[in-house]
C-alpha cells in the first residue's frame, strides 16, 4: 500500500481521523511467495544455528506473513490454530514471566516519582535548614529562590546532558537488563546520600549523580518494555511506566506526610526514603528475560529465540515474532547509513522515516512539561501553601493529587490501545487547558476557606485529565515509534529533551510564582497547553496495534502530507458533523 493510499482512504465516504492506523501495514512477507517464505526461513534457521527448529519456524512464517489466514493454513495442526484464535480473543493471556517483567519495570518507575515528591514535601524544610529561606524583597531573597529551583531542578539537569546519553553505552555493553540493574543501585544509593548532606551544594552534588541514574534509566525501562510487549496490548503494558511513576508520587507524598512531624530530620527522611523501591527493582530485574530484540541486534539469535519463548505462550508465537521481527529489521538495516554512536544519533535527523519519528516523539515529550504537571509534582505543597494551606494541609493535599494522578492513569490501561495513542492526548489537552485557567482565577478569591477549596478542586481536575492522556502516552510513545537500529538515540534524545525542559520548570517556577503570581503561571501554563494541543495534530500520528516494526509505514508518510490532510479534511469534516450538525458526512 502506498502512501498516497493511506492517505487518501475513506470509511463510507468519512476521512479517516487516524488514517495511518487503520492502513494495512506494509509487510514484507506479503509480496513474497510461500516458497519464497520458506527458502528465507531455511536460510535463517540454517545462519543462525536454529536448525532443530526449523518446522517451528517454518510454520511461524506463514503465519507472520497471513495472520489472520492461519485457520486455512494446512501446514497448521488443530493445537496451533486454537492457540492462535485463542490468542486474537484474549490478548491479555499472557506468561506469567511477561507480566513479571512489566512489574519489575513498574518498580523502575516508581522510583522516579517517589524521587520527585520527596522534593516536593522537603521543599517546606531544607530550605531553613541551609539558610536558603529569605523572604523575598529582603537581600538575597531572590538568589534564595533560584537555588532552591536549581536544587531540585540538578537531577532533571544531569539526566538531560549525561544520564539519558550514557543508556547507549550502557545497554551496548551490558544489555537492557543490565543497565536497568546498574542505575538501581545509583538509585539506592543516591537518595541515601542526600539525607546526609550538610550544605545545598553538597545536595546538588549528590542529585546531579542521581539524575545519572535517572536519566539512563529513564531511557531503558520504557523501550524494554515496548520490546517485550505483543503488538496487541503494547501501549497498556508500556504505559506502566507512567501508571507506575504516578503510584511512586502517591507513596512518595504519603510517606512525606507520615515524617513530616518528626521535626529537623523531616526533609532529609523525605528526600532519603526515594531508595525503597529502587531495591526490588535492582533485585528483581535479575530473574527477568533480555529483551530478544537486544540480542537479534547483537547476532545472538539463539539467545533471542529462547528469551522470546519465556514471553509468548506457544512456540509457534514466539516464532513468528521473532522471525517477522529479524525481517523487518533487516530491511532496516538496508538504509542505515553509519554504524557509530554519532552517526546513529544524526540518523534520527538525516533518514525521513527516523526524522518523523524523532518530530512526533519530541512534540508529545515536551508536550508533557508544557502541560505543567510538573509543577504539581515539584511544587504542589507549595502552591496549596500559597493558596492559604497550612505545611501539614499543604501536604495531605498532595497526596489527594497524587492519589488522583495514580487512579486515573488506570483508564489508560484499557483505553490506550483501543482508542489510541492520538486520541486520549486531543481529549485530554483542552480539558488540562481550562482546568489550569479556572484554578489561577481561584486565587483571587478573598475568602479563605473558598480559595482553597477550590484552588485543589482545579487542581485535581487538573491531574485527572493529565493522567488520562498526556501522562500515560509519552515514554510509551517515544519508546515504540524509532526503528531498532535507532532505537536507544531516539529513546535517549527524546527523554533527554523531557528531562531537560522539566529541568527548565522545576528551575524557574519559584521565580515564575513570584513574578507572574499563581494566576499569571497558572494562566501561562493553559497558554501551553492549547499550543501542545495543536502540535499534536498537527504531527503525532497513531501507533496503536501495529508491531515496533511496522510503524515503519506509519513513518513512511511526510509530516507535510500528514498536517495537511488533518487541517483541510479531517478538521472541516468534524466541524461539519459535530458543530453544524450536518448529516450524510
Amino acid at each position: 500500500m502506498s502512501n498516497s493510499d493511506i492517505i487518501d482512504s475513506k470509511d463510507g465516504g468519512k476521512p479517516f481521523v487516524h488514517h495511518v492506523e487503520q492502513a494495512d501495514p506494509q509487510n514484507t512477507l506479503v509480496a513474497l511467495s510461500k516458497d519464497s517464505v520458506l527458502a528465507q526461513v531455511d536460510d535463517f534457521v540454517n545462519a543462525h544455528g536454529l536448525q532443530e527448529y526449523k518446522d517451528v519456524f517454518r510454520k511461524g512464517a506463514l503465519v507472520a506473513q497471513r495472520p489472520y489466514d492461519f485457520a486455512a493454513m494446512a501446514e497448521l495442526d488443530d493445537d496451533d490454530k486454537t492457540s492462535l484464535a485463542y490468542e486474537l480473543a484474549h490478548k491479555w493471556h499472557l506468561p506469567w514471566m511477561m507480566y513479571y517483567s512489566v512489574v519489575v519495570c513498574a518498580l523502575g518507575a516508581a522510583t522516579q516519582g517517589w524521587d520527585q515528591t520527596g522534593s516536593n514535601g522537603a521543599n517546606l524544610s531544607f530550605p531553613q535548614e541551609f539558610g536558603i529561606a529569605t523572604p523575598i524583597g529582603q537581600p538575597g531573597g531572590a538568589r534564595d529562590e533560584w537555588i532552591v529551583g536549581f536544587v531540585n531542578s540538578s537531577p532533571y539537569i544531569a539526566a538531560a546532558m549525561v544520564g539519558c546519553w550514557l543508556s547507549d553505552p550502557l545497554n551496548n555493553l551490558f544489555g537492557r537488563r543490565g543497565e536497568i540493574f546498574i542505575t538501581a543501585l545509583c538509585l539506592i544509593a543516591t537518595p541515601i546520600a542526600s539525607a546526609f548532606t550538610h550544605s545545598w551544594q553538597a545536595l546538588v552534588a549528590v542529585r546531579l549523580v542521581m539524575g545519572l541514574g535517572v536519566g539512563a534509566k529513564g531511557a531503558t525501562v520504557p523501550m524494554y518494555c515496548a520490546e517485550l510487549s505483543p503488538a496487541p496490548i503494547r501501549g497498556a503494558l508500556t504505559m506502566g511506566w507512567q501508571l507506575w511513576t504516578a503510584f511512586g508520587i502517591f507513596i512518595g507524598f504519603c510517606a512525606n506526610a507520615v515524617v513530616k512531624d518528626t521535626g529537623k530530620i523531616a526533609w532529609r527522611l523525605q528526600l532519603g526514603s526515594a531508595f525503597i523501591p529502587a531495591v526490588p527493582l535492582a533485585v528483581g530485574i535479575l530473574f527477568c528475560p533480555e529483551s530478544p530484540r537486544w540480542y537479534m541486534k547483537k547476532g545472538r539469535m539463539v539467545d533471542a529465540w529462547h528469551s522470546m519463548r519465556r514471553i509468548r505462550n506457544t512456540e509457534l508465537q514466539a516464532a513468528r515474532d521473532l522471525f517477522y521481527a529479524y525481517v523487518q529489521y533487516s530491511e532496516e538495516q538496508k538504509i542505515v547509513q553509519g554504524r557509530t554512536y554519532v552517526s546513529r544519533i544524526v540518523e534520527l535527523f538525516t533518514i525521513p522515516r527516523c526524522r518523523r519519528a524523532t518530530l512526533a516523539a519530541l512534540v508529545v515529550m515536551l508536550a508533557q512539561q508544557m502541560c505543567g504537571i510538573n509543577i504539581m509534582s515539584f511544587y504542589s505543597s507549595t502552591i496549596f501553601k500559597q493558596g492559604g494551606y497550612s505545611d501539614s494541609q499543604a501536604l495531605f493535599a498532595s497526596i489527594g493529587f497524587g492519589a488522583l494522578n495514580f487512579v486515573f492513569a488506570i483508564p489508560a490501561v484499557f483505553t490506550i490501545d483501543t482508542y489510541g495513542r492520538r486520541a486520549l492526548l486531543l481529549a485530554t489537552f483542552p480539558n488540562m487547558c481550562w482546568t489550569l485557567l479556572a484554578g489561577g482565577f481561584c486565587f483571587f478569591i478573598k475568602d479563605e476557606t473558598i480559595r482553597t477549596s477550590l484552588v485543589a478542586m482545579f487542581v485535581y481536575l487538573f491531574t485527572i485529565a493529565y493522567s488520562l492522556g498526556e501522562g500515560p502516552v509519552p515514554f510509551m510513545y517515544a519508546a515504540e515509534v524509532f526503528p531498532l537500529a535507532q532505537r536507544e538515540q531516539g529513546m535517549a534524545l527524546s527523554v533527554a529533551w523531557n528531562n531537560g525542559w522539566a529541568s527548565v520548570l522545576s528551575l524557574t517556577f519559584p521565580r515564575l510564582l513570584r513574578a507572574f503570581t499563581p494566576t499569571g503561571a497558572f494562566g501561562f501554563y493553559a497558554g501551553l497547553n492549547a499550543l501542545a494541543f495543536v502540535w499534536i495534530y498537527l504531527w503525532v500520528p497513531e501507533t496503536k496495534q501495529l508491531t515496533l516494526e511496522e510503524l515503519d509505514q506509519v513513518f513512511a508518510v511526510p509530516a507535510h502530507t500528514f498536517s495537511n490532510y488533518q487541517v483541510t479534511k479531517v478538521a472541516p469534516y468534524w466541524f461539519k458533523r459535530y458543530i453544524l450538525r450536518q448529516k450524510g458526512l
